[in-house]
């Protein structure tokens, strides 16, 4: 039996590229083909992105300053991209057809048993559109519809996409959601058969993940404070600095844009999964605004404090935090320096994983099988 998934796996970001590759692995070793669809939005694509990023920027105010963010953010985004590709055509089994939009992929759609929307922020704000139907499978006729770990990436659905919701999965037999804030959601909308589940990344055997650090050399001989930072936020450089400072400790930026090159720490360029596991695994603590850092930080057991982004994107954080026990993890104030030594008991904290782990892939196990 083959599983197709459609999911956010060609953003050049690591947190993207290891939950599909999570989802991927999880459903192979329940014993089925899984493939990944490789669509990416045209809008989205590198050549693209600089036209698409740059609506509504401060940078979009005349034709001097849209040709200067072109012209520096289009090499930027291009060698982003490249690495990405390689990244995910060593790791991930995707389509044989790269896709743009939903006319295509109706018109030759995968060959598969099921069809499956993966996780992360695949059911919320796209591009420039409200939300992107694609990720609902409308595309798809007569076969059986899932979800695994899907999200909104927000606690409030847009106006147009709440109105839509219920038609948009009427055609899903389970809904598996990452979120607690989704699972209410949708139940208040009346819809049936959703249940949170993990994140992927969490499903995966902690063995293969130390095996994958074992495939990077470890570069940072001396201890280190890793920082993993998806949005432009001073106050999160200058807690950074300071950070490292009071502790004595190199401050570390792993970073996949050029221009991290300007926050504090030494950037760590666009390094393979391999190499970015490894550095999380062996920093002494760990600083991020990142969904998926934040999870790899638990899974290694480290000491790690998350700083919320400015937006309404944070509850995906708060979410798994909660799940775990460990809110305290979340930086209120920018003059708390203490927090960062916290005692997390992760004895409790793996426990709770183990048990959750085992109720989602029963979950994933029995959508696949029973659609219900």
């Amino acid at each position: 039996m083959k599983v197709s998934i459609i999911t956010r796996h060609s953003v050049p970001n690591y947190g993207s590229l290891l939950q599909t590759y999570a989802t991927q692995r999880t459903i192979e070793e329940l014993g089925y083909e899984a493939e990944i669809i490789d669509y990416t939005r045209y809008e989205e694509r590198s050549n693209n992105l600089s036209n698409t990023l740059i609506k509504g920027k401060k940078w979009d105010k005349n034709f001097l300053t849209r040709f200067i963010y072109k012209t520096l953010q289009t090499k930027n985004y291009a060698r982003m991209y490249k690495k990405f590709d390689g990244y995910r055509k060593e790791i991930l089994n995707q389509s044989d057809i790269n896709y743009g939009n939903i006319v295509e992929l109706e018109n030759n759609p995968p060959v598969a048993d099921i069809f499956c929307s993966g996780s992360d922020q695949i059911w919320g704000k796209i591009g420039t559109v409200n939300y992107d139907e694609t990720y609902f499978l409308e595309f798809v006729k007569n076969k059986k519809c899932i979800s695994y770990g899907a999200s909104f990436g927000t606690s409030k659905l847009d106006e147009q996409l709440d109105n839509n919701i219920n038609k948009l999965l009427e055609k899903y037999t389970s809904i598996l959601v990452r979120e607690d804030s989704a699972k209410q959601i949708l139940e208040k909308k009346g819809i049936k058969n959703v249940y949170q589940v993990l994140d992927p990344t969490f499903l995966i055997n902690k063995n293969e993940l130390e095996n994958f650090t074992k495939k990077a050399e470890r570069k940072e001989k001396t201890k280190y404070i890793l920082v993993y930072q998806l949005h432009a936020n001073k106050e999160f450089n200058k807690y950074a600095k300071e950070i490292a400072k009071r502790k004595n400790l190199k401050l570390i930026r792993v970073g996949y844009s050029i221009y991290h090159i300007f926050r504090s720490g030494k950037l760590i360029l666009l390094p393979t999964p391999y190499e970015f596991l490894n550095y999380i695994k062996n920093a002494e603590y760990v600083l991020t605004d990142s969904f998926h850092a934040t999870a790899l930080s638990i899974i290694f057991n480290k000491k790690f404090i998350d700083i919320l982004p400015n937006n309404n994107t944070q509850t995906r954080i708060e979410s798994v935090l909660k799940l775990f026990g460990i809110e305290k993890q979340i930086l209120k104030n920018y003059n708390n320096f203490e927090l960062i030594d916290n005692t997390i008991n992760y004895d409790i904290v793996n426990k709770k994983i183990q048990e959750e782990k085992e109720k989602s892939i029963s979950l994933l196990k029995n959508a696949i099988e029973n659609g219900n």
